[in-house]
């Protein structure tokens, strides 16, 4: 007699890269749920000072606002959309560092 054991916690598990702060994971976990894009994004980045984390929706609207939140999930402002907008606090985003990709769908 054979037992089989299946385990469904791969399922759930999302690559997030070692070293993310608590909540921006739950807060990718979220974004994992309720983004559509198929190539949604979070990347890590050195702005203002600061360990910032853009999530990116993806390619599937060219209208749609990237997220810049900061190491406590407070929302610093919003790239892109309609308005094209490029700065965060009077600043261009253009001056931030890119440090690594921190998830992708």
């Amino acid at each position: 007699m054979a037992i089989v054991v299946s385990s469904f916690t791969g399922c759930d598990k999302l690559d997030i890269a070692s070293g993310t702060p608590r909540c921006v994971e739950k807060k990718i976990k979220d974004y994992n749920e309720t983004s559509s894009c198929y190539n949604a994004s979070v990347q890590e980045y050195t702005f203002q000072g600061k360990t910032v984390y853009v999530f990116e929706p993806g390619t599937c609207s060219a209208d749609m606002t990237s997220e810049l939140i900061d190491s406590d999930c407070n929302t610093l402002g919003h790239l892109g959309g309609i308005a094209g907008n490029i700065q965060i606090n009077g600043e261009e985003f253009s001056s931030a560092t890119f440090i690594r990709k921190v998830w992708q769908k």
